[in-house]
């Protein structure tokens, strides 16, 4: 099976349109350790869909842990799309990514299932294994075992979104076709993207996954990465998530940031361009701005348009 079998209309509108696309990750506003104003996010989000971003993505971030620095947003991801999804229209709504060692493949089949129903197949379901160590006693799970629960997870969320009264094991549970978890989304199933390695190799992301979600690196990595992904699969897409600062000045040199760069228009331009001459197809941006919404205006303008 592949990609195409799978495609919803979120997972159209990020891969089957020709050159790179991009989307926006939340918060849109900025706030790292905190709750962000819901009513900023909001606004925002719609300024994003207007001015031509693709998707908007939601991050998973079960705990606040201050020393991580990062609360990802706060907010549910369900919850959040679901509420994006009243305010949007066709933008795609991602999760980047849903931390499966801690949650219940049932109520991750449920949720998911939900939000795309609610956003007319829009979702796109980024899935992780987790980086925050104290999460995992938290949650009663042993960081060991994550491989392990992404695979059995992945092959339950299939099972449950596609089969009527399954009858599927695993350590999460056991059903025995007496239940059935509604609603089904609006394909066969969603489209599922490992994030980092999840604990995988290359061949059972490119197996069992309809694309693959990778951190920022360097461009001579990139090109490797890429390359090795197209030798395992030609058709599924890879996407890469950058930060991204605009200076001031639009003909700045890259500075380098965690994760991205601070630099000009013209440079950022050129440096999207060299990506997709590599054959990247998405890029989740990190929008870091004092005022976002003129930053996001700017990017589409200036890059979006550019390309």
């Amino acid at each position: 099976m592949t990609a195409v079998d799978h495609a919803n209309a979120g997972y159209r509108r990020l891969y089957e349109q020709d050159g790179l696309s991009f989307g926006l990750g939340f918060p849109l506003t900025g706030e790292k350790e905190s709750t962000p104003d819901i009513d900023a996010e909001l606004r925002l989000a719609g300024h994003a869909e207007a001015v031509g971003f693709d998707a908007l993505w939601a991050r998973d971030v079960p705990t606040y842990w201050p020393r991580f620095g990062d609360a990802g947003g706060a907010f549910d991801p369900w919850s959040l799309l679901s509420h994006v999804a009243a305010h949007t229209e066709s933008v795609a709504l991602g999760t980047a990514s849903i931390v499966l060692p801690l949650r219940h493949p049932i109520h991750v089949a449920k949720s998911a299932a939900t939000v795309d129903r609610l956003s007319d197949g829009r979702l796109v379901l980024g899935v992780a294994s987790g980086d925050r160590d104290p999460e995992y006693p938290a949650f009663g799970v042993d960081p060991d075992n994550r491989g392990h629960l992404v695979r059995e997870s992945v092959a339950a969320l299939r099972a449950l979104w596609r089969e009527e009264y399954p009858t599927l094991d695993g350590s999460w549970g056991h059903i025995d076709g007496e239940l059935d978890v509604l609603p089904k989304p609006t394909t066969d199933t969603l489209p599922v993207f490992p994030t980092g390695n999840a604990r995988q190799s290359t061949e059972w992301i490119a197996e069992n996954g309809d694309g693959w979600i990778f951190y920022h690196l360097p461009e001579s990595t990139l090109e490797s990465y890429l390359d090795t992904w197209r030798s395992h699969t030609s058709e599924k897409p890879f996407s890469i998530a950058v930060q991204v600062a605009l200076a001031d000045d639009p003909t700045a040199e890259p500075e380098p940031l965690h994760l991205g760069y601070r630099a000009g228009v013209e440079w950022f331009r050129e440096y999207f361009r060299r990506l997709d001459d590599y054959g990247l197809d998405h890029v989740i941006v990190g929008l870091r701005a004092e005022e976002p919404e003129a930053a996001m205006s700017t990017f589409a303008d200036e890059i979006i348009d550019g390309l």
